[in-house]
């Protein structure tokens, strides 16, 4: 009931929820479009993109190179940033399986995570900080849910069409914060423009989000999230960070990079190359096309 009152307060959710239910047949340009209309209020422009939401959607359906599927599992994406950067900056692997019943729990220590290699967006993780008191049915639930899903059928990001749904599991690693602080690079060209400092991302209320230039000065808009009310700082590895970006994103027209700083040490995260999947609204909305400008199209594929 509570669903049907929402529908008709916000008949565009009604009208999602039809497209993504019965209309992921439709030709994907189609597709986008009329998703794009509906999240974002304004028509999706292909033929001349000038937003950083349209340019990603251009992207989705003209830039398809098949080493993307690789670079966007979450399993495979360790060995591709394994081979540029070296095995001292990916977090170690503790076992990948097909189905959460193949699982040995005996064999992982007391902390761990484990998430699906074909997941986006902290959908398919689950986070154990004691393994006596981890709730297997409701992890089961989560991943078995998250390895059912299709980005590419739900969202058009052509990437996850091929990859393999697997579980993951990976050493549990915490900050001097007493989290794990995600800095996200978005990086053009090769170039790190702009990082985002995602902060209590699982601590049962929403992610804060807040975005710095290359010099560390705190930019002043929002995407998806409020900042955090104290600014965080920088961490010690601030430097060698922006390089590491620069490193995995080379050859690349957009891609974010995701990294961790634990112990006075960078740590690879993951490759994402639709932050957003290409629908959310900058606040004020200048920055959607100034991202937009840095942004280079190549040639369609």
């Amino acid at each position: 009931m509570q669903k049907i009152i929402t529908y008709f307060k916000e008949p565009q959710k009604f009208c999602l929820a039809i497209l993504t239910h019965f209309g992921t047949w439709l030709p994907d340009a189609l597709y986008l479009k009329i998703m794009f209309r509906l999240k974002m209020g304004y028509s999706l422009d292909l033929k001349n993109p000038k937003t950083f939401n349209e340019k990603l959607q251009w992207l989705k359906l003209y830039n398809r190179k098949p080493e993307y599927t690789r670079m966007v599992d979450k399993y495979e994406a360790k060995k591709v940033a394994e081979k540029i950067l070296g095995k001292e900056y990916i977090i170690p692997t503790l076992g990948v399986w097909d189905r959460f019943e193949d699982i040995d729990f005996s064999t992982l220590p007391d902390r761990f995570v484990l998430k699906t290699t074909n997941g986006g967006g902290g959908g398919g993780v689950v986070i154990c900080r004691d393994k006596k008191k981890l709730d297997k049915a409701s992890a089961a639930e989560r991943l078995n849910i998250s390895l059912k899903t299709s980005i590419y059928k739900h969202l058009k990001e052509w990437p996850y069409k091929k990859v393999k749904p697997r579980i993951l599991a990976e050493e549990f690693k915490v900050d001097e914060s007493g989290e794990l602080r995600d800095y996200k690079f978005y990086c053009f060209n090769g170039e790190p423009k702009v990082f985002l400092v995602a902060s209590e991302r699982f601590s049962g209320h929403r992610t804060y989000f807040d975005f710095f230039d290359m010099d560390g000065n705190n930019l002043p808009f929002t995407q998806g999230g409020k900042n955090n009310p104290v600014t965080p700082q920088l961490p010690s590895t601030f430097e060698e960070m922006k390089k590491i970006a620069k490193k995995l994103s080379q050859g690349l027209p957009h891609v974010r990079i995701d990294l961790y700083s634990v112990d006075d040490k960078v740590y690879f995260g993951e490759f994402t190359f639709f932050d957003s999947s290409g629908f959310e609204k900058f606040t004020p909305n200048e920055w959607d096309e100034i991202f937009g400008s840095w942004v280079v199209l190549p040639s369609k594929r």
